[in-house]
């Protein structure tokens, strides 16, 4: 009965089981920093809602690869796997299995609802979180409902025997489809599944090898945290995780739009312009986008010039016009809003109005003031302005090449004769003017900038990013530094966004050493600790979100340009 595991083994406790294009999970993990005993079936629309719970024997012993998910004790065997993005088949063979509501308590306007459906002789769960239903069709063998059409509290599941084999399907749909028949054999379902698995694998990461022995997991974590298109995710989507961080935030998505390049260059296109379907009358990209919600109540920074330069070299595909003059509308307009609504009256340079504006949402940059002109923005803002100057270019539209080229020297200049002092970028309020520094890393991004920065500044700034380099990677905040906070989110914790721009930064200003040594480190710590979504910088231990794609996609980039550079 049992297919034989393959692909890279995984705790499901840190990365959930998922497959392409779904918007289901099987994780213990049921809401933030919250772990069941039990594992279940969560949904991700609407948010994340557990549905199911999946009771198995006590002593079960739960293993994970990318196809197959299975409870197993002496006794026998539970199997789960994907027969797509919206129905799961599950077997027993001298195990059984108990499927119940994750709610107890049904009320008027929340819960799950379990019935028998008369039509197909099914059983039904309807969720109210999730506006969706859970139908289980029995397959082989015989299953018991209990709780059925039972009202408030109570226990409300569907009962599979130990003392027979069974097999179950279970579909997530909306209001009606016509009963189950499998088509497929469950056999057949898992080598489905590793196949797709594996040639996506194989197209992000053709390089992988035992030099890069995490490279099979980071691309599990990015095919099984994808889904397709729904509600306000227009296009087929990499969110963050498929954990309580199941958004697409609109920094976050560039880094696994590169990620993906190489291999899925039209994923990677989809990625990079998700963010920009929902741009306001402003030109402001939302702060995030998921399955039913836009949230403007923030922005992140302007890295889409830097991400646009690097998914054309990455992809290496001939970009058609059309697309070209999107992209170059779509940035104009963001662009425009930094000019036009961040700027303060005879001001050259752009503010943010809070931390999270920065994606370095509480870094002590912003202690004391938050509505501040930051060298890090004015960075970015730079790289996107001769971004556009060069599509402008190339789209023949000469005056808006120099008019944009313009505006990214009077930005430039702006940020090297008010916010450098010729030892250290400051920032300065946007409101008082008042000038001040600190030791976060944020204040020395400007690294972005790289080849077009001055010889004696990049230099500079090299020197001060090597004291944020501990032994795992750079800290956000330095180990000395009074104000650094192992789990501190900002506060000292290491980040694979930061990572990969000071490593392409430095790289392209001639520091080439400390480039490759902050590239090894990290990927050093992605390999022992996993992609979490953070890291304490003392001891490499992974923290907050353990199954973050952003982490991921740094590791592939890093690791796939090294393995390239080595030849």
């Amino acid at each position: 009965m049992t297919v034989a595991p393959s692909g890279p083994a995984f705790c499901v406790r840190e990365i959930p089981f998922s497959h392409r294009g779904s918007w289901l999970s099987v994780s213990p993990v049921i809401a933030e920093n919250s772990y069941a005993e039990d594992l279940h079936l969560v949904s991700h629309r609407n948010g994340m809602h557990p549905v199911l719970r999946f009771t198995a024997p006590a002593d079960a012993e739960v293993t994970a690869r990318p196809a197959l998910l299975s409870w197993h004790d002496r006794a026998g065997r539970v199997e789960l796997a994907y027969a797509g993005p919206d129905t799961l088949r599950l077997r027993g063979r001298g195990a059984g299995l108990r499927i119940s509501a994750a709610a107890t308590t049904l009320t008027p306007f929340s819960g799950t609802y379990l019935y028998d459906d008369p039509v197909d002789s099914a059983f039904v769960f309807t969720s109210y979180e999730t506006g969706r239903r859970y139908r289980v069709t029995v397959l082989t063998g015989a299953a018991e409902a209990v709780g059925a059409q039972a009202l408030g509290t109570a226990a409300r599941g569907v009962v599979l025997p130990a003392d027979r084999p069974w097999e179950v399907a279970i579909e997530e749909y909306a209001t009606a489809r016509r009963p189950y028949a499998a088509d497929a054999d469950f056999d057949d379902l898992v080598a489905a599944a590793h196949a797709d698995f594996t040639a996506f694998v194989e197209a992000v990461a053709p390089w992988r090898g035992p030099e890069t022995p995490a490279a099979e997991l980071a691309g599990y974590v990015l095919w099984s945290a994808t889904v397709a298109p729904a509600g306000f995710v227009t296009r087929p989507a990499t969110l963050m995780s498929k954990h309580w961080m199941n958004k697409v935030w609109s920094w976050d998505h560039c880094f696994n739009a590169l990620a993906l390049a190489p291999g899925h260059a039209e994923l990677a296109r989809h990625q990079f312009h998700l963010p920009f379907d929902h741009q306001d009358p402003a030109g402001a990209l939302p702060d995030s986008v998921t399955h039913s919600e836009v949230l403007h109540n923030f922005v992140k920074p302007p890295v889409h010039g830097w991400a646009w330069r690097q998914l054309r070299r990455r992809s290496g595909r001939a970009v058609p016009r059309a697309e070209l003059v999107e992209v170059y509308e779509r940035l104009t307009r963001w662009t425009t809003f930094w000019l036009d609504h961040r700027r303060a009256p005879g001001r050259p340079l752009p503010h943010y109005q809070h931390g999270n504006d920065s994606g370095w949402d509480n870094a002590t940059t912003f202690d004391g003031d938050r509505v501040i002109e930051a060298p890090d923005l004015a960075a970015l803002l730079v790289t996107q302005l001769d971004c556009l100057a060069e599509l402008a270019t190339e789209l023949d539209r000469s005056a808006a090449a120099t008019r944009w080229a313009d505006v990214a020297g009077e930005v430039r200049e702006a940020l090297l004769n008010e916010l450098w002092t010729g030892e250290r970028f400051t920032v300065r309020s946007a409101r008082t003017g008042q000038a001040r520094s600190s030791t976060s890393l944020l204040d020395l991004m400007p690294i972005v900038l790289g080849e077009t920065l001055p010889a004696d500044v990049a230099a500079t700034l090299a020197r001060r990013i090597e004291a944020h380099l501990t032994e795992h990677g750079l800290a956000t905040e330095p180990l000395d530094s009074p104000h650094h906070v192992a789990d501190g989110y900002w506060r000292g914790p290491i980040w694979a966004p930061a990572t990969v721009l000071v490593e392409d930064g430095l790289r392209r200003a001639g520091h080439t050493a400390l480039a490759d040594e902050i590239s090894r480190r990290f990927r050093l710590l992605c390999e022992r600790s996993g992609f979490a979504e953070n890291f304490d910088a003392k001891t490499g231990a992974g923290l907050r979100d353990r199954a973050y794609t952003w982490t991921a996609s740094g590791y592939l980039l890093l690791a796939g340009d090294d393995r390239r550079r080595r030849g």
